[in-house]
């Protein structure tokens, strides 16, 4: 059982960003949250907050307890156990934005007795106190954390139990199997036959279909919260800089006609028909002059190995020059979408050769002034790298490395039951299997964790949620 030693202690921390803001919000949360509240606060009526209803709000004043001075004119949210975040008391005073003003009242209300929250502690009280499960708790800091659209809906039905609900489906169906098997190995009078053998071998390939399932959906899942890495390469002046700034739709990269403007690897954040994208701009380099250049070598060469799909322009108004043509060498080993840049100019280049190493459908045509061609190219680079992927970001994926992990424990479990199940082994086997496949899910939700990784998975989490 998960010993967590300061649940009894009343916490408090700044809820909202660093920085300059409209409004901003000290969130306290505890059994002495209203009291402590009320030691700090001057309620307009001069009434008490613990005399307030549940789910009010009150205009009123922030005071320094022992100056006697007004530090903020605030509005005060009262939400009272359990129907709050934490399921605890919680107080939350909305004040100026400013962070000044924000730690004053935030003091004043630690010089009360009030812990100051520990990272992802509020979130913590919420899943201890059964608020929510682990993967709902993650699930916040995906929402906080997300980089598109699509991920952000996608955590807001991990929020809602979407997940959760499946994987604890699949636990009852095991529990059920689990505790067959076991009074069959109780009472060994009440024999199993083939019949019963192969009903309950069919219910665990039902349940091991269930998890592979949810296993697919992991590499979609990875791609909206993890995104892409795309590596533009090529010799110096083919246009590998106007590319990015017309895949970023913005002017971030320098362009220039001489050769060689970009120096050092220039990495830049977009998104492609909702899939996050990380696009890193290469010195176009192959024989460095100086230390500089060799360091941009060198750092080209491992975005190069760790992209997952780099994109080779080559100049379509210039016939292939031998740096072309070692740069096609050196990148057979990898994903490349090959582009040949500058259609609107005059054409020379033998475009049969890139066609002849990478393939006809690796190889497209665009020209960077043209909108149309920069649409197609994006189109090119989804179905590249999601190809046989689907990114229904409405159904339930699975998009954290943890539940990934314990996903395929729990199926390699289920899998080795099967197999148990096929060589009449004995039933004590396939019990131990499918105990160990329910240990899996319950990891995964929270039941059964390791204390240090729980406390490692809420550290991520930013003080205040």
């Amino acid at each position: 059982m998960y010993q967590y030693l300061g649940l009894e202690d009343t916490i408090a921390a700044i809820a909202t960003p660093a920085g300059q803001g409209g409004i901003g919000i000290v969130r306290i949360s505890g059994n002495e949250a209203i009291a402590k509240a009320d030691m700090v606060l001057r309620l307009r009526g001069s009434k008490a907050l613990a005399d307030c209803k549940s789910h009010t709000v009150h205009h009123g004043w922030v005071i320094d307890a022992e100056t006697k001075e007004i530090i903020d004119e605030v509005l005060v949210t009262l939400m009272r156990s359990p129907k709050s975040y934490t399921a605890e008391d919680v107080v939350e005073i909305n004040g100026h934005g400013g962070m000044t003003v924000l730690r004053a009242v935030l003091q004043v209300v630690l010089n009360t007795g009030v812990r100051l929250a520990a990272p992802g502690e509020f979130t913590k009280r919420a899943f201890l106190h059964g608020r929510m499960d682990l993967t709902q708790a993650e699930a916040v800091i995906d929402i906080i954390h997300a980089k598109t659209e699509s991920f952000l809906r996608q955590s807001h039905h991990q929020l809602k139990g979407e997940l959760s609900i499946q994987l604890n489906e699949m636990r009852e169906e095991l529990i059920k199997l689990y505790t067959m098997t076991e009074a069959l190995i109780n009472f060994p009078e009440d024999s199993i036959d083939a019949q019963n053998r192969r009903q309950i071998l069919n219910r665990i390939i039902l349940q091991e279909d269930k998890m592979a399932k949810l296993l697919e959906s992991s590499k979609s899942g990875r791609i909206l919260k993890e995104g892409i890495r795309i590596v533009l390469c090529g010799k110096p002046n083919v246009g590998k800089s106007s590319l990015l700034n017309a895949l970023l739709k913005e002017q971030r990269a320098i362009v220039t006609p001489i050769a060689g403007t970009t120096r050092d690897v220039l990495e830049e954040s977009a998104q492609i028909k909702g899939i996050p994208i990380a696009l890193v701009d290469t010195a176009g380099i192959l024989e460095p002059r100086d230390l500089i250049e060799i360091e941009a070598v060198k750092r080209s060469q491992l975005y190069i190995k760790g992209a997952d799909l780099v994109l080779l322009v080559l100049d379509h108004s210039r016939p292939l020059e031998e740096q072309d043509r070692l740069l096609m060498e050196q990148l057979k080993a990898v994903r490349v979408l090959v582009v040949v840049n500058k259609m609107d100019l005059g054409g020379q280049i033998d475009g049969s050769v890139p066609e002849a190493i990478f393939g006809q459908e690796n190889v497209i045509k665009v020209s960077t002034l043209q909108s149309a061609s920069i649409q197609e190219l994006e189109a090119r680079i989804v179905s590249l790298i999601c190809k046989d992927i689907n990114f229904d970001a409405h159904g339930v994926l699975v998009s954290n490395i943890r539940h990934v992990k314990a996903l395929e424990a729990a199926q390699e479990n289920l899998q080795g039951a099967c197999r148990l199940m096929k060589e009449n082994t004995s039933l004590e086997f396939i019990s131990e299997e499918l105990k160990a496949a329910v240990n899996q899910l319950d990891a995964i939700t929270g039941r059964n964790i390791d204390e240090d990784l729980l406390d490692r998975i809420f550290s991520e989490f930013c003080i205040g949620k």
